[in-house]
């Protein structure tokens, strides 16, 4: 993986989307192995990941910026949880094209979630405001490289960023690596698209003095038909910290599907 160069010319720290898994209580390890073991395991994922997302056609074209217009609209069907899920409709609008960007209006709404929020494109797939997880809004640095056109099978790229979470007032810096794979037959209540597969890994600014920082795993099907993705994965978790929670397991936060129900250019 090649490192990022940050803004003063100086490459940035490898990726750290992972999180350690704490050492079993009778077998404390120092700090530098804890570190050690860490980017271990974060070079297995990584590779394990790429390998994974293999599938599909890798021999195909690459999936070019889509042309955007105000009043473009795409909705999807979304389901939050495991034995009770919540269930919502989420709409994402185009409002607004100028020299600031492209404006964008996301709903939620369902039995028990109403929520908006808006983000601005510097261009398709650069996010200066925008959400990495839920319904947050972000403002980023510099902008959050959400797809790097044109897609291509087998392209990664991997990107740390300062941002400010309006949500709880806090600036941070997160990491964000991509991985693209091949070319896949979804199938939504929308229809039947040919789309190309992402995995997405991400290490939040979330860490706090009881908890390590959520990490996210993403699969997301991009179609260049609709010009947006028909198909979302989204699983998050985190860790307690502590000698308490020595060997305990991940605390899952996120099981996210989301899948495209309509869309219209304009």
């Amino acid at each position: 993986m090649r490192p990022v160069v940050g803004a003063d010319g100086t490459p940035d720290p490898a990726p750290l989307f992972t999180l350690h898994r704490a050492p079993p209580r009778k077998s404390r390890m120092p700090l530098r192995s804890l570190a050690r073991h860490a980017l271990l395991a974060l070079a297995a994922l990584t590779a394990a990941c790429a390998g994974l997302d293999q599938r599909g056609d890798t021999s195909g074209p690459v999936a070019a910026a889509p042309t955007l217009a105000v009043g473009a609209r795409w909705t999807y069907r979304a389901r939050e949880g495991f034995r009770m899920p919540i269930v919502w409709e989420e709409t994402r609008e185009v409002t607004g094209i100028g020299a600031d960007g492209i404006a964008v209006r996301v709903t939620q709404k369902g039995p028990s979630l109403d929520a908006e929020r808006h983000e601005l494109w510097a261009a398709p797939g650069l996010v200066k405001v925008g959400a990495l997880m839920d319904m947050e809004t972000r403002r980023f640095a510099t902008p959050l490289l959400r797809y790097r056109f044109p897609l291509a099978p087998g392209a990664t790229w991997n990107q740390w960023v300062d941002n400010f979470n309006e949500s709880v007032q806090r600036s941070g810096r997160i990491n964000r690596y991509v991985h693209v794979g091949g070319w896949e037959k979804v199938s939504t209540p929308a229809g039947e698209f040919d789309a190309i597969r992402m995995r997405v890994l991400m290490r939040l600014d979330d860490e706090a003095f009881w908890r390590y920082p959520t990490t996210c795993n993403y699969v997301v099907w991009y179609a260049p038909a609709v010009g947006a993705p028909v198909r979302e994965e989204k699983d998050a978790e985190y860790r307690e910290k502590g000698d308490e929670m020595d060997g305990q397991g991940a605390i899952r936060v996120q099981h996210t599907l989301l899948e495209l129900t309509s869309y219209s250019p304009k």
